[in-house]
């Protein structure tokens, strides 16, 4: 069937085209259901929409990136036919069923998704199945083997050093300290890092403070051959680019299949050709690992999936209670980690950072075993790992003299004070992240929270218990709301004086 393409201004991450319901009934075809549509030698599958009035009989509406794909303008006549199915379906069902999935099968799948021939129901289907019946290791392997083949791989030599932290504590932004003091001890370090999703800040966001996040590949290569290290967006390069549509499907169901987890980490891992990893896995209420025994569990499956992509892997359960550091957002969280380098920062975040360098120079053989933190720590004291941070910043593009007064917060500001004395109990993760995005971070940059205190701390009456940071008045006070209503901070025998 010849149809007049017809462009709507709508980039929906994957060839959508929209038919009119007569169209569509001659077609024999129906919503998400998959048509063939070429123009000019060039084709491309597409997803189907119908609708009765939104598009005329004998045109079809199609997406900005069918108009790239084909090359088509408004009002040539294309080819349609009806495509069936991918064979990967078939596969999907199978893990529904809880069935075992061969590497063939799971490749077929993955390069499905990669390549958007996957409805979005589809692929919700394929998480969902993997969260209900699981993967064992030998599905594990082949699933990040897969992810790995269909995206970009980059090789930065041997004995690549990296790093990652499974999330879901506020602050903890390690890679920012721990990048620059392995750089300085000789080793290379190319760090992939994310923006955020439900955080108040990734660690690109945070990074971006400073410098420019987003290079090429080659570009990225002439920072790593310049100082051995760097602090990027991975979703600029294409690097397992599946597991960013896996991810974006995961969010709105709440769902983190354990072995998607350790597929998705891995594939980035080996995407850049790390050899030498460290998994932080935090533990604690807020925190996503609940207790030390399913930590214990993931490490040994991180571990062992490691061996198995010829990686070392070593993993380290650390206390996610609580928020790391006394900012939270990006341009907080990039002071905290300014003055950390200057040996100034908060104690919690200078201990992780060593505690996590310390190990990777002990994985890598740079440091004898048990001496890796002393390592870590002389570094870091003796201004080398600032000076590096420095060569980072100005590699991408940033202004390596940077202090952390140059970096400018929120201009609206609110402080939130105790209500009772005694000593802090608790500092919710997600409460206090959900109170620094209704700021307004990560968008926002200079908007989030500054921690006064920390778990354990003895606070008056009256005594300040954080700031919040906004540009606009209205989400300062959604933030001054959403505090009163989720009550962040548990005090002795009290929680929070009650805001106006």
């Amino acid at each position: 069937m010849k149809l007049r393409a017809q462009s709507y201004a709508i980039e929906a991450g994957r060839p959508i085209v929209i038919l009119n319901f007569e169209d569509a009934k001659a077609l024999g075809v129906y919503v998400s259901d998959r048509i063939e549509i070429s123009f000019n030698g060039n084709k491309t599958i597409a997803l189907i929409d119908i609708t009765k009035s939104i598009v005329k009989e004998g045109s079809v509406g199609v997406s900005q990136e069918v108009l790239q794909l084909l090359g088509v303008r408004e009002g040539n006549r294309v080819d349609v036919k009806p495509s069936q199915r991918p064979q990967s379906v078939d596969y999907l069902k199978k893990k529904i069923r809880g069935e075992v999935l061969h590497g063939h099968e799971i490749k077929s799948i993955i390069q499905d998704i990669v390549n958007n021939r996957l409805s979005d129901i589809e692929l919700s289907a394929f998480v969902t199945a993997g969260y209900i019946n699981g993967y064992n290791m030998d599905e594990i392997v082949a699933l990040t083997n897969s992810m790995v083949e269909t995206g970009q791989q980059i090789d930065f030599g041997k004995d690549i050093v990296d790093k990652h932290c499974i999330g879901g504590v506020a602050g903890n932004r390690t890679t920012l300290l721990i990048v620059p003091i392995i750089a300085a001890a000789g080793l290379t370090i190319p760090k992939t890092s994310s923006r955020a999703i439900t955080s108040p800040a990734g660690t690109a966001d945070t990074m971006e403070i400073l410098a420019d996040v987003e290079f090429s590949i080659d570009e990225l290569k002439d920072i790593v051959n310049e100082v051995r290290a760097c602090i990027i967006w991975g979703g600029a390069l294409n690097l397992a680019p599946a597991d960013d549509k896996i991810i974006r499907a995961e969010y709105p169901l709440s769902l983190d299949p354990e072995g998607q987890v350790l597929a998705s980490v891995m594939s980035k891992k080996k995407s850049v050709g790390s050899y030498y990893v460290l998994v932080d896995i935090p533990v604690g209420k807020g925190a996503k690992v609940a207790d030390s025994e399913a930590a214990g569990s993931m490490a040994k499956k991180f571990i062992e999936l490691g061996r198995r992509l010829g990686m070392r892997v070593e993993c380290l359960i650390t206390d996610g209670s609580s928020p790391i550091g006394s900012g939270i957002g990006p341009a907080l969280e990039a002071r905290d980690c300014l003055l950390a380098l200057d040996n100034k920062g908060p104690n919690d975040l200078t201990n992780k950072s060593l505690d996590l360098a310390g190990i990777l120079l002990e994985l890598s053989g740079k440091a004898k075993k048990g001496r890796g933190r002393d390592a870590a720590e002389k570094i870091l004291v003796s201004g080398k790992a600032k000076k590096k941070m420095r060569e980072i910043i100005e590699a991408q593009g940033g202004n390596p003299s940077v202090k952390p007064s140059d970096i400018k917060l929120g201009k609206k500001t609110y402080t939130v004070k105790a209500g009772g004395k005694g000593n802090v109990r608790y500092i919710d993760n997600k409460a206090i992240s959900m109170v620094a995005r209704a700021a307004g971070a990560p968008k926002d940059a200079s908007a989030g929270v500054y921690l006064h205190v920390t778990v354990g701390a003895c606070v008056k009456v009256g005594g300040p218990l954080f700031t919040l940071y906004s540009e606009s008045s209205d989400k300062l006070e959604e933030a001054i709301k959403l505090t009163n209503r989720l009550q962040p901070i548990s005090i002795g025998g009290v929680i929070l004086d009650t805001l106006t």
